[in-house]
């Protein structure tokens, strides 16, 4: 890659903290930095004029660029320690070895202090850590003690000292540091609770200890002691800046290897982040080409078995965000519901979400780069499709539903090649009651152009509608009932055959496999059904859908609940005999929903005419 190819990589990199690796023409990592700001660190090798002679070199040497989002410039920091650990690249600096990093310690004994430490025992205690900042640590200690009182003596509290009245109360019970274990006018369980409220700060729960100090600060700038609010205020800001520990290095894991995926019709992508010794040590987004009808879980495995032999893992755990079949009885396969495995799947996913948005850009931005190469694609389809005119504007519509039920329908829409997202629309299907492809999609083609004539906005020259010849049949009913018959061009894709068809045609139109043209059509039709799957996946995430199953008269969330669980969709429930059902939910209530998929079939036989 040229230098002009390096600065357009990095211009295109994200405004996030991370770390970033450089490696040389055969592969070998030559360098691991952090970056609060991923574009501008990046960036800056290939603007800036070194008088170093070794980061000239290193920036001569540089062939290809990976990075790793992470949550914070303290993950960035210590990712970054963990890989140059691992991989010593030539032009990294030596590391000291990870004792230096400060833990904070709840040592094992009868009322338990706590302190900072940069030795890790292996005697009980409880370590949380490690930490970037020890100033910081000692800081949030110093707020610890104000706000729930800790003793800080080496006294032997035991049972037994404490009856026999070995100790006395010293200075830090008199100043009210300490509530006086030491002569047993603590007990216990009143200290152990302070314990627990610690623990829950220390992952970072910070809210108790920020809600205080702002009713002091507003308390000193009452009195106008503004001198005292400000020092009140920094350590507000420190502490709303404090991470207390980072799933980046972690004492609180061992080896795991954490894979989330993103799947789209005919392409999927996985991230890969290989954590040992409670350290992330590799990080990995690829690609794969589905062939198949591949679902997100046969991919999934596939793309496991093929990393983790790629990078030589042994752990026998594995983070993944869905149940899998894995064949390996030995592994263990986790869906986390909480802590430092759910914020590593998050990590991964944050990763693996911004690969494929990244493609996507790059993608759009090698054709908005070669606007003349656009247009012959744009030629091509038109001679293909025998068009009347260049279809500069394309519309495309697809109807989605959930588990064969609650339909909604997407339009995407295409300028000169490109996409056009801010003439993208959705649509809640208003006059269709049940699942009716050929009814929404006459609903939704019919409101989108009679919007636009009511407007008087431009017409698109070619319309493709995602779906068999009754949707496309549907389509043109609204085309007839605005008028627009030969005003412009609507077409059908056939689902996964691709082929383009024209309404009362008996011959399909096959474009070539390999062509451009037909890469435009799948684009556009990836498009269509990404945003349609987005709007369908929010609303059903803000609970704007009721399951068709809670609609019958007589079945309730649970029962419904209980059913989806079964047979995994209303499609299935609807084929299931009387006996399946029973088994399920009993008697009655297989007797009401059997009753109800029969009418329904019924009128489903007989549908009403267009």
């Amino acid at each position: 890659m040229t230098t002009e190819g390096f600065k357009a990589f990095a211009a295109s990199l994200p405004n996030q903290p991370g770390i970033y690796k450089y490696y040389d023409e055969s592969g070998e990592l030559l360098y691991v930095g952090k970056a609060k700001n991923l574009k501008k660190r990046v960036s800056s090798y290939f603007t800036k004029t070194f008088t170093s002679y070794k980061t000239h070199e290193l920036v001569q040497r540089i062939h290809d660029i990976q990075f790793t989002l992470v949550n914070s410039e303290q993950d960035a920091f210590l990712l970054e320690n963990s890989l140059i650990k691992e991989f010593q690249p030539r032009f990294n600096i030596n590391l000291k070895d990870d004792k230096t990093y400060p833990y904070i310690v709840i040592k094992r004994e009868p009322f338990p202090r706590i302190f900072l430490t940069r030795k890790k025992m292996n005697d009980g205690s409880e370590y949380i850590g490690p930490f970037t900042s020890a100033g910081k640590v000692r800081e949030l200690i110093s707020f610890i003690r104000q706000y729930i009182p800790l003793r800080t003596c080496k006294l032997n509290l035991t049972h037994h000292n404490i009856q026999k009245k070995k100790f006395k109360v010293c200075l830090e019970y008199h100043l009210g540091n300490c509530k006086g274990p030491c002569e047993g006018l603590q007990t216990e369980e009143d200290y152990n609770d302070g314990l627990m409220q610690i623990r829950q700060i220390l992952k970072g729960n910070l809210k108790p200890i920020i809600a205080r100090y702002t009713t002091i600060m507003k308390e000193y700038a009452a009195n106008l002691d503004f001198e005292k609010a400000g020092m009140i205020k920094k350590k507000i800001e420190h502490l709303e800046q404090y991470q207390a520990r980072s799933v980046v290095v972690s004492a609180h894991l061992n080896n795991v290897d954490v894979f989330t995926i993103v799947k789209e019709p005919e392409i999927a992508f996985v991230n890969y982040l290989m954590v040992q010794n409670g350290a992330i040590i590799q990080t990995q987004t690829v690609e794969l080409q589905t062939k198949l009808e591949e679902d997100e879980s046969d991919i999934l495995i596939f793309a496991m078995a093929q990393m983790r032999e790629r990078f030589n893992s042994s752990a026998l755990e594995i983070v993944v965000p869905f149940q899998i079949d894995y064949p390996q009885e030995e592994i263990k396969i986790t869906l986390p519901k909480g802590g430092d495995k759910l914020k590593l799947l998050e990590m991964s996913k944050k990763n693996v979400e911004y690969f494929r948005e990244d493609l996507r850009r790059q993608k759009m931005l090698h054709l908005q780069q070669n606007d003349e190469a656009q247009y012959k694609v744009l030629e091509e389809l038109q001679h293909s499709l025998g068009l009347k005119e260049l279809p500069a504007h394309i519309e495309c519509f697809d109807n989605s539903n959930f588990q064969g039920s609650f339909p909604v329908s997407a339009m995407v829409c295409f300028k000169n090649g490109l996409p056009s997202k801010k003439d993208y629309r959705h649509f809640n299907v208003k006059t269709v009651k049940g699942i009716n492809d050929f009814a929404t999609m006459k609903e939704v083609v019919f409101r989108r152009y009679k919007r636009l004539l009511d407007e008087g906005q431009p017409l698109p020259q070619l319309i493709i509608i995602d779906g068999g010849k009754g949707q496309l049949s549907a389509a043109m009913e609204s085309i007839y009932n605005l008028n627009l018959e030969g005003k412009l061009t609507v077409v059908g894709l056939a689902k996964n055959v691709e082929e383009i068809f024209f309404h009362l045609d008996t011959e399909s139109i096959k474009l070539s496999w390999d062509s451009e043209s037909l890469n435009l059509v799948r684009r556009i039709r990836d498009e269509v059904h990404r945003f349609g799957i987005t709007f369908h996946r929010n609303k059903r995430s803000k609970g704007t859908f009721k399951n068709e199953l809670e609609t019958i008269e007589g079945i309730g969330e649970k029962t419904a609940t209980q059913l989806l669980r079964a047979f995994k969709s209303v499609k299935k429930i609807k084929e299931a005999t009387i006996e399946d059902l029973i088994e399920v939910v009993g008697i009655s209530k297989a007797a009401i929903i059997n009753k109800y998929f029969e009418k329904k079939r019924g009128l489903d036989e007989n549908p009403a005419p267009f």
